[in-house]
């Protein structure tokens, strides 16, 4: 909160009761704030709620333009500090028509149930805008989102679509209750974005409830999603392809188109985007090429249009002369049944050369025997082949993320550093 507050220099901070030792911790060394409100009033603040009271019951609508400033949203800090995103009057428009009305099929009579809260860019749309443009009903829990919650929540609201994130399914599928299974047969679509969804969570979740989930790619910078899987047109692992209305392009370091199958740089065209980074003209400069962004992420597509993730663009590095994918590797070890998240970063070698280092959480009670971490190595050489097995395995309870559930690989880098220096 305190970076967010001295990036921003707001003067008026609004919060959540819940919220207030926080707001007090992180307004301390604050001169820009003049007005902090709360839920209810007490020292110091104003009370949200009695401000509420003493407004009009009419609304008059201040005179903007389409391209106005309108709202910022914070991207999630998975390569580093969160950047302001900075979004006009009309950059709604485009994901609710393009997403969520010609892929999703919003209507009234649905029920929008979203893992990722209001703040974020992600739940913004899938508990905000989405179901307020359709008259749909949205299901809001201020909770945080534990296995145990989640199903409680779709067992009691019933919810059509479901909005969440890999690592969010993957606890979902580690979790289990004696007597009947869970029941999801409400759900018509699940939705992941965040990061990518691996092939064997997907698999999961089908053979467990019979659900689909549509794997999509999306950004802060962007709104909501540019790619997606689609009802009846979908390819396990891959992002899907680009939504209607949007364009997108795989490029080289010279931004030239390369071939299909190859790897490059992901250019995205979409009228959602943001006008830029506040306070960030250098990062600013460097993302947005023109009507493009950058997306930072590598991709290639395949001859039916699909679109598949191959890493950050800093994620990427060679093992005996060969580029590997993190994810490729990362795929392979969530697919053993006794692996529930994954992470590969490089390490050197005693020659300093570049390995693969995986990082497992597990989601049994199996024993981190030497026996085990052979199975793992061999178990993603027969997938893949040996430069790709990872040389180093390490066991944590959780990974590295940040609130919206993206794996903060820069961590375990770091992590790996101090490890060397002793």
């Amino acid at each position: 909160y305190e970076y967010i507050l001295n990036d921003t220099r707001a003067r008026v901070l609004i919060a959540s009761q819940e919220l207030v030792g926080n707001v007090q911790q992180a307004s301390g060394s604050q001169q820009r704030l003049t007005r902090i409100v709360v839920g209810a009033q007490q020292d110091g603040y104003l009370g949200f709620y009695d401000l509420l009271e003493q407004s009009s019951p009419e609304l008059a609508a201040y005179p903007t333009c389409k391209d106005d400033a309108a709202f910022w949203l914070y991207s999630s800090g998975s390569t580093g500090p969160p950047k302001g995103c900075v979004h006009l009057q009309h950059d709604m428009l485009f994901p609710t028509q393009y997403y969520a009305k010609d892929i999703l099929h919003i209507s009234e009579t649905d029920r929008c149930y979203s893992v990722a809260k209001l703040f974020f860019a992600y739940g913004l749309g899938n508990a905000g805008y989405f179901p307020l443009s359709a008259g749909a009903t949205t299901i809001l829990s201020a909770a945080r989102a534990t296995p145990e919650g989640v199903y409680s929540d779709i067992e009691r609201y019933r919810p059509t679509l479901f909005y969440s994130v890999p690592s969010n399914y993957a606890a979902l599928l580690a979790h289990t209750r004696r007597g009947p299974e869970f029941d999801l047969s409400c759900i018509r679509h699940a939705i992941s974005a965040g990061e990518p969804l691996p092939p064997a969570l997907f698999q999961r979740f089908k053979d467990r409830f019979g659900i689909q989930i549509l794997d999509a790619l999306g950004s802060t910078e962007m709104l909501h999603m540019v790619i997606s899987n689609r009802p009846g047109e979908l390819k396990a692992g891959s992002s899907g392809k680009i939504i209607p209305g949007y364009e997108a392009r795989i490029v080289d370091d010279s931004e030239h188109e390369v071939a299909p199958g190859e790897i490059g740089s992901l250019l995205i065209k979409c009228d959602a985007t943001c006008a830029g980074y506040w306070n960030q003209h250098e990062k600013t400069k460097e993302m947005f090429l023109g009507h493009w962004l950058s997306t930072g992420d590598k991709y290639y597509q395949d001859e039916d249009g699909f679109f598949w993730y191959a890493g950050r663009a800093d994620d990427l590095f060679k093992v005996n002369g060969r580029w590997l994918s993190p994810t490729e590797v990362e795929a392979a070890l969530i697919s053993h049944s006794s692996v529930l998240e994954a992470a590969v970063v490089p390490r050197q070698d005693g020659d300093g050369l570049l390995k693969p280092a995986a990082y497992v959480v597990l989601n049994t009670e199996h024993k981190m025997a030497p026996e085990f971490v052979l199975e793992l190595q061999r178990w993603v050489a027969e997938r893949l082949s040996w430069h790709k097995s990872p040389r180093w395995i390490e066991f944590l309870d959780e990974l590295p993320k940040t609130a919206t559930g993206k794996l903060q690989r820069f961590k375990l880098r770091e992590r790996q550093h101090r490890s060397a220096m002793g």
